[in-house]
C-alpha cells in the first residue's frame, strides 16, 4: 500500500449554533484502501462526511476548520458537484434514484453521452440528442462490474430495495474517474448474500486501486472487508488501527464507550400461551408491493409470541406485515384476537390494537418536520383521542400540550433518544435515534400486537442493542405479542420463538432458534427440508 494517502482530512472541527459535533477529527485514506469508519449514530460520521462533499449545510452554518488533502495537496471542496469532479462519490444509505426512470437513466443522468448533429456548428448543443444505445451499453458494462443481474430497461420503481442499492453503486463505478468512493450503511438494506456480493464487488474496487471508505454498523463486515478501522465517539477520534489489531467486542466497547456484548441471545423470555391462544391469524394473504410481492400465505401468531419473518431481499417478506397494516393492496384473511380485521385500512388495523414500525423510517414511519414530541404522540391523538383536552369536541378538541411533552420526556428516557430536547425537529436526528422515536410512536398506542419491519436497519451497536433489548423487555414483562420482520437472521434467531422464511411470496417453512443453519440457508434458497 503506497505511504502517501490519496485523502487526508486534518483536524476538522466543525460546530452547529455553539454545539461542537467534530473536535479535531483526523483520518487518512490509501489508494487501493477499504477503510471502516465505525460509530454511533451521532459521533459525527454524516457531519465529516458532509464535510468533505462539500454539503450545503456545512457553509450555511458557518463553515469548518481544518484541511481537506487529495493527493497531497490542500482542495476546498464547496459543493457536491466540486467533489464529483475530483474524483470522490459517495453511494448513500439514503436513495438518490429517481423512481420514474429506468436504470440506465438513473445510472447516466447528468452525464448523458449526446449524438453531435451536423447543426450543432450553428445552433450549439442544445438540439443534440441523448446516445440512448450508448447509455444502455455502458449501463450493462457497470451492472455487470457489480454483478447485477438486472435489465438497464428496468423501471427502479419496480426493483427490490436491495437491487437499488446496487444500481447506486452501478453509478458512481461508471463514471470512471472515481479515486475515493464512499459506501455509507451500504448494506443496511440488504440479505446476508446479497451483503456478502458488495463487500466482494468492494475489494475488486479496491483492487483496481479506488480507495474506499466504509461506513457501517455491521461489525461483522468489517472483519471480514477492511484494512483498516477508524472509530469516532462523540465528534472525537477514539482510535485508528489495522484490522488485524483489533476485534468484535473492542470496537464495540470503543464505538459505545462500554461493554457490549455482540453475541446473540438465542430466543426470547417470555413464553407463548400455554393454551396457544391465537392473536393473529392469516389466510391466504395475497399483497402486491413491488419487488416484496406476497402469493398466498397462512400463519398463526400465538399470544404472547414473537415470530420472526426472515428471507432475501426481493422474495415477499417486506409485503407481510404492510398488507396486514393496509400500507400495500392486499387480498386474503386476517383475523386479530379472533375479529375479522378489514384489509386495505391503516385506519381499522389501528383501531384493532396493531402498531407498525416500518422499515421506511423516514419514508412511511416518521413526520420529518415535525418534532420529536409530536411524532411520538399524533397517534394516539388521532386513533384513541389521547392528548386532548376535550376528546368530546373530536377534531376541534385542543391539544394537551403538556401531557405531550410528559410523555415524549419520558419516551426520550427510557429509549435514550439522543435530542436536544422533545421540540427538536426529527428530520435533524441521526438515523438510529429516528428509529427509536418510531418505536415510541408506535409504543405510544399501547398495542396488542405490535409489527415490526426491519428494526435495527442502518443503526449503530448501541441503538441496535437497545432497541433489541426493549423488545425482549416488552415481550418479557409486558407479554407483547410481536411480529418480526428482518433480513439478519442471527437478530430474528437472538429474539424470536419461530422464524417463519419467506421465499417466491410464500412460506418455505418455519425454524425454531436452534435448528440448524443448514436448514435456514436451506428454505432461504428455495429448497425445502
Amino acid at each position: 500500500m503506497p505511504t502517501s494517502p490519496v485523502l487526508e482530512l486534518r483536524k476538522i472541527e466543525k460546530a452547529y449554533f455553539g454545539t461542537r459535533v467534530l473536535k479535531g477529527v483526523e483520518l487518512s485514506l490509501h489508494a487501493g484502501e477499504i477503510h471502516a469508519l465505525l460509530g454511533e449514530n451521532g459521533a459525527g460520521k454524516s457531519t465529516l462526511m458532509n464535510v468533505l462533499f462539500g454539503m450545503p449545510v456545512i457553509r450555511e452554518t458557518g463553515g469548518f476548520s481544518g484541511e481537506v488533502l487529495l493527493e497531497g495537496k490542500p482542495v476546498s471542496i464547496r459543493s457536491p458537484k466540486e467533489a464529483m469532479k475530483l474524483g470522490i462519490g459517495m453511494v448513500h444509505q439514503e436513495f438518490m434514484l429517481i423512481p420514474g426512470f429506468e436504470v440506465h437513466e438513473n445510472i447516466k443522468l447528468n452525464r448523458e453521452p449526446l449524438l453531435g448533429l451536423p447543426v450543432r456548428r450553428v445552433l450549439g448543443r442544445s438540439l443534440d440528442l441523448l446516445d440512448i444505445a450508448r447509455m444502455r451499453r455502458e449501463s450493462r458494462e457497470s451492472l455487470a462490474r457489480i454483478k447485477l443481474e438486472v435489465s438497464e430497461r428496468a423501471l427502479v420503481a419496480d426493483l427490490p430495495v436491495g437491487h437499488m442499492q446496487f444500481v447506486e453503486i452501478a453509478r458512481e463505478v461508471d463514471k470512471g474517474d472515481v479515486r475515493v468512493l464512499v459506501f455509507d450503511e451500504p448494506t443496511a438494506v440488504l440479505t446476508e448474500s446479497e451483503a456478502e456480493t458488495l463487500l466482494g464487488v468492494m475489494r475488486d474496487l479496491a483492487d483496481r486501486g479506488i480507495a474506499i471508505l466504509f461506513i457501517t454498523h455491521r461489525l461483522d463486515e468489517v472483519m471480514s472487508a477492511a484494512d483498516t478501522v477508524t472509530i469516532l465517539r462523540d465528534g472525537e477520534l477514539v482510535s485508528c488501527s489495522r484490522k488485524d489489531e483489533t476485534s468484535i467486542p473492542e470496537i464495540a466497547e470503543r464505538m459505545v464507550g462500554r461493554d457490549v456484548s455482540t453475541e446473540a441471545r438465542t430466543g426470547a423470555g417470555h413464553a407463548p400461551s400455554a393454551d396457544h391462544e391465537p392473536i393473529l391469524i392469516v389466510e391466504d394473504l395475497r399483497v402486491e408491493m413491488p419487488g416484496e410481492e406476497v402469493r398466498g400465505v397462512d400463519f398463526t401468531v400465538e399470544k404472547g409470541e414473537i415470530l420472526g419473518i426472515g428471507g432475501l431481499a426481493g422474495q415477499g417478506k417486506i409485503g407481510i406485515a404492510n398488507g396486514i397494516m393496509g400500507l400495500a393492496p392486499a387480498t386474503g384473511r386476517v383475523a386479530v384476537a379472533g375479529e375479522e380485521l378489514r384489509l386495505n385500512s391503516p385506519k381499522d388495523a389501528l383501531g384493532r390494537g396493531l402498531a407498525f414500525v416500518s422499515e421506511d423510517r423516514r419514508g412511511v414511519g416518521l413526520l420529518l418536520d415535525e418534532s420529536v414530541e409530536m411524532n411520538i404522540a399524533i397517534p394516539a391523538i388521532e386513533i384513541h383521542g389521547r392528548f386532548l383536552r376535550a376528546p368530546f369536541l373530536g377534531p376541534f378538541a385542543p391539544v394537551d400540550r403538556g401531557g405531550v411533552r410528559r410523555h415524549a420526556k419520558e419516551a426520550i428516557a427510557d429509549l435514550d433518544i439522543r435530542t436536544t430536547g422533545p421540540t427538536q425537529v426529527v428530520r435533524r436526528l441521526s438515523g438510529g435515534n429516528q428509529q427509536k422515536v418510531c418505536l415510541a410512536r408506535a409504543l405510544v398506542l399501547e398495542p396488542r400486537l405490535l409489527l415490526v419491519s426491519e428494526p435495527t436497519r442502518g443503526i449503530d451497536v448501541g441503538a441496535k442493542e437497545l432497541i433489541l433489548d426493549r423488545l425482549r423487555k416488552l415481550n418479557r414483562e409486558h407479554g407483547l405479542t410481536i411480529l418480526m420482520t428482518s433480513s439478519e437472521l442471527g437478530e430474528l434467531r437472538s429474539l424470536c420463538h419461530r422464524v417463519a422464511i419467506i421465499s417466491e411470496g410464500r412460506i418455505a417453512g418455519i425454524l425454531t432458534p436452534d435448528d440448524p443453519d443448514v436448514q435456514y440457508g436451506l428454505l432461504m434458497s428455495g429448497g425445502t427440508l
